[in-house]
Formats: structure tokens, sequence, C-alpha cells
């Protein structure tokens, strides 16, 4: 059975103060629990506490879930990846998690920039598990002009402007970085770089994020 400061533990990683706290967070379900590998605290299920629906996040519970430490990827581990996704301002955490996901199939990295916590139960979840295997980091508005002047690499930017390139037909090679925004706002970084965009009927207004980016990374890696 969990001890009560267990479930009390649980319960604060429902929130991000709770889990910048511990360096913890919540993985729900089986699958998932199993792309955990070393960082795995604990798991546990129904029979092992009476408030196991108020300690996970469902409302349909998963049978088991489990706490687990939260991976700690560098720059170094981003720059190891070809392509790099820089995430400006998205907010879904299904966008974030299907991204993330996303990167896990097409050998990218992430950088994120006023998006959803990647630690939170939602884009846990929502993200298959990648979330442990894709190396990604959070940064400040304020920092990313430097890092991404450190990675050292052309830089791209999803978008369909008036000098926007089309994808497929631009010339591009990797290494590189892709900037997107959230398919509301757009990119908000001030950072140069070409403009491309994924042609489609003109009766669709645009994209979702993360359908643009399943198709910008289908297309890059190729390269």
């Amino acid at each position: 059975m969990l001890s009560e400061t267990r479930e009390k533990l649980i319960k604060s990683l429902h929130l991000k103060k709770g889990r910048l706290k511990h360096g913890l967070c919540l993985v729900e379900g089986q699958k998932i629990i199993d792309m955990v590998g070393d960082l795995l605290e604990y798991s546990f299920g129904p029979e092992d506490s009476k408030q196991f629906d108020k300690l996970v996040t469902t409302e349909t519970p998963q049978s088991q879930a489990a706490v687990a430490r939260i991976p700690e990827f560098t720059e170094a581990d981003v720059q190891a990846r070809k392509i790099t996704i820089v995430l400006d301002g998205v907010q879904d955490p299904g966008n974030v998690g299907a991204i993330l996901r996303l990167c896990l199939g097409f050998e990218a990295s992430l950088i994120l920039i006023e998006s959803a916590d990647v630690t939170s139960p939602k884009v846990v979840r929502s993200s298959a598990g990648a979330m442990f295997k894709v190396p990604w980091i959070q940064v400040a508005r304020e920092d990313a002009a430097a890092l991404i002047k450190e990675l050292d690499r052309p830089v791209y930017r999803l978008e369909k402007t008036t000098s926007a390139e089309k994808l497929g037909v631009a010339n591009i090679k990797t290494p590189l970085i892709l900037i997107a925004g959230s398919e509301g706002q757009g990119i908000k970084l001030e950072i140069k770089g070409r403009s491309i965009f994924v042609d489609h009927s003109s009766e669709l207004e645009s994209l979702n994020v993360g359908n643009a980016l399943a198709i910008a990374l289908y297309t890059l890696r190729q390269k």
C-alpha cells in the first residue's frame, strides 16, 4: 500500500509547482510506464491505494500509474539530432504531446518557448511516453536567440509569408533548426531565417501546427 506521504507527493505532481519541487512527474498507463526506463521511481495501481482515482488525472483511469524522474537533457543532446524543432508559444498539451511523438518518429529534438509544460500529465500522456526519449529543453523567450545562435545551424521558419518558399521545392539541407508557432499566434520570435510553408488548398485557412510539422519532418528527413 502507498503511504500517506507518497499519496500526498503524487497529488502534488498534478501541478507544475510540485513537479518542479520534486523533479518528478506522473505517468499513467502501462504502455507509457514501459517507456520510462531507468527513470522509474515506483508504480502503483488501485490495489495500492483506496484513493487511486484521485491520484491519477484521467476520468477513466488506467489500471497502472507510476512516478518517474523528469529526464534532464542538455544542449549537447539537442544538438546531436540533425533536426531541432523550436516551438514558439504552443500551449495546447495535445499538440505538444503529438509533436514529441513526431520528434521520436523522425529523430528530431525539441526546444520549447512559452509552450505547454512537457512534464504535465496531459503532455506525458499525449506524447505516449516520447518525452522520456526525445531530447527536449524549455527555454525562456529572452534566452532563445542566444541559444539558437549557439547551436550554429541554418534557421527555417515554418510560416506562409510573401517571401516564403514552398516545402519540397526549396533547397534545404540538414542539420537545421525549424521554428513553428501556434495556429492562432504564429511565430513571435524575432529570429531571422528562411521562411518555408506547406502548400495546401486555399479552402483551408491553415494547418494545425502538429499536422504541418508532420509533413515538414517527413519531407526534411529525406534531405
